[in-house]
């Protein structure tokens, strides 16, 4: 069964940037369509981006469009999440989550196959 494991979280001044990552092992991610998403303290889950299983489709919140970017190497697999201009806002412990089965669209919904999280902290 594939596993995956987000890092690259930490904490950054307000503006600056972050680059996650969610590995996988146990099994090939390549056919997976993937997701990030974050939970802050006191509030819902939320989705952040979803990319296809081949890159070529993704989707974003309305919240990081234009500062966030999905992207994915299925040769290392591992999906990334390329976070620019930072705000408070964005602090939350961010998951990565995968789909084998709607694997021709991006990921937008939560799933089983799902990491333990890294926190990302943004100081204002």
């Amino acid at each position: 069964q594939v596993q995956l494991v987000e890092s690259g979280g930490g904490l950054v001044q307000a503006g600056g940037s972050l680059a996650l990552s969610c590995a996988a092992s146990g099994g090939s991610f390549s056919s997976y369509s993937v997701g990030w998403f974050r939970q802050a303290p006191g509030k819902e889950r939320e989705f952040v981006a979803g990319i296809d299983w081949s890159g070529g489709s993704t989707f974003y919140a309305s919240s990081v469009k234009g500062r966030f970017t999905i992207s994915r190497d299925n040769a290392k697999n591992t999906v990334y999440l390329q976070m620019n201009n930072l705000k408070a806002e964005d602090t939350a412990v961010y998951y990565c989550a995968g789909d084998p089965l709607r694997r021709n669209r991006p990921l937008v919904g939560w799933t089983n196959y799902r990491g333990q999280g890294t926190q990302v902290t943004v100081s204002s």
